[in-house]
């Protein structure tokens, strides 16, 4: 994906840039009605597939005139299109640095967090993470932005950008039972799990901001969690 820096005053505003919204606004309905088009032409065929979703549409869009099924099919990819096209903007993360305060904004919320309260910069993975000076994460954000025009908007601005996690060799995998962590923890990593392993990212997001109240830091590495416990006291 096309990342976009740009100079908004003083600040350096990292996003996907208009390229990006023109693709999610026109380029996903049309590639839904295109594809919704060519179902509609293999309308028979998937009809006959007892195993394929919405079985009775297809039956409809087989027997209904081209002059008609073709718009109604058309229609409802150009729809679905649309509906991910919604998902994906409210998804989208913009990052606004400067040199003393930070925004990170995503579907309509927004968090802002102070230069002074930062320890370092870095991209893990798909996710942009600011540390705490204690060494906890003061956000962990998922994107698609590009790293290095991340490391140049943070430099340019002052902030301590590390390119890596100092801590990463503290991390271990997390099982059941582990005697290490703080009492509650484990119950707290159990319930993010299945939350993990069934796709519920909200909660997800919740259950890691609880672990991080006790003073547990946690990253992903497909399924698996891996986690460490914060160097300084736990945030309150």
């Amino acid at each position: 994906m096309t990342v976009a820096a740009r100079h908004t005053g003083e600040d350096v505003v990292v996003d996907g840039g208009r390229g990006e919204l023109v693709l999610f606004w026109a380029g996903f309905p049309l590639l839904g009605a295109g594809l919704g088009a060519g179902l509609t032409t293999l309308s028979g065929w998937i009809a006959g597939l007892p195993w394929f979703p919405f079985q009775g549409l297809f039956e409809l869009l087989d027997r209904w005139p081209d002059e008609r099924a073709y718009p109604i099919g058309a229609g409802l990819g150009l729809l679905g299109g649309l509906a991910l096209a919604v998902v994906a903007v409210r998804d989208r993360l913009t990052v606004t640095v400067g040199h003393r305060t930070l925004r990170l904004h995503r579907d309509g919320h927004g968090l802002d967090v102070a230069r002074a309260d930062v320890a370092g910069v870095f991209v893990d993975g798909e996710a942009l993470v600011l540390l705490d000076t204690a060494g906890g994460e003061l956000a962990r954000e998922k994107s698609d932005l590009d790293a290095e025009r991340l490391r140049e908007a943070f430099t340019r601005q002052g902030w301590p950008w590390t390119g890596q996690d100092p801590h990463r060799d503290a991390y271990r995998r997390w099982v059941e039972g582990l005697p290490d962590l703080p009492p509650g923890a484990d119950a707290l990593l159990r319930a993010r799990q299945r939350a993990l392993d069934s796709g519920h990212d909200a909660e997800t997001r919740e259950l890691h901001g609880e672990l991080a109240r006790l003073g547990v830091v946690v990253r992903d590495e497909g399924k698996r969690q891996y986690w460490r416990l914060v160097p300084g006291p736990p945030p309150r």
